[in-house]
């Protein structure tokens, strides 16, 4: 067994398991905001609550730590460029088709699925803050899903 203490290895380890990829957004005095997620989920369906957590040392952090809607965006497979257009808190929304929903949040358009949410709660989860939204209202598209699999989109 290996020690948890290495990091590298145990990111590895963690690599093994296929994770879809979405990019969630947020609205701001500064813009539009958004960040690349894997760690998307569903926690309940009565009432309807998702999850994803943000490293607190992100630049991207307070942002959604300070709102109180955001949009979880599932991307498809041809959508990879998303995933690295948002290198910087309010940047990344240049080259891409969206709109502001009812509550000034950036909605991308044509992505697999979206949730949009209500903030619900958050957690400390160690170096990370996990977000629990409940969904007020989502949309489905067709496609292929976009996957992240030992450290390579797939």
């Amino acid at each position: 067994m290996a020690d948890v203490t290495d990091i590298s290895i145990y990111k590895e380890a963690l690599s093994q398991f296929a994770t879809g990829v979405t990019i969630v957004t947020c609205g701001s005095e500064q813009g539009p905001v958004g960040i690349t997620v894997n760690s998307f989920t569903s926690v309940s369906l009565n009432p309807p609550l998702v999850l994803w957590s943000a490293a607190k040392d992100s630049k991207r952090h307070d942002y959604f730590a300070n709102s109180n809607h955001f949009v979880i965006h599932v991307l498809k497979k041809q959508q990879i460029d998303l995933c690295s257009a948002f290198v910087k808190p309010t940047q990344g929304f240049e080259e891409i088709d969206w709109q502001y929903n009812s509550h000034g949040v950036p909605i991308i358009n044509d992505c697999l699925a979206l949730f949009e949410c209500s903030f619900y709660s958050k957690h400390e989860g160690g170096d990370h803050t996990i977000f629990l939204g409940r969904v007020d209202s989502f949309n489905i598209d067709k496609g292929e899903p976009l996957i992240f699999l030992q450290g390579k989109y797939t």
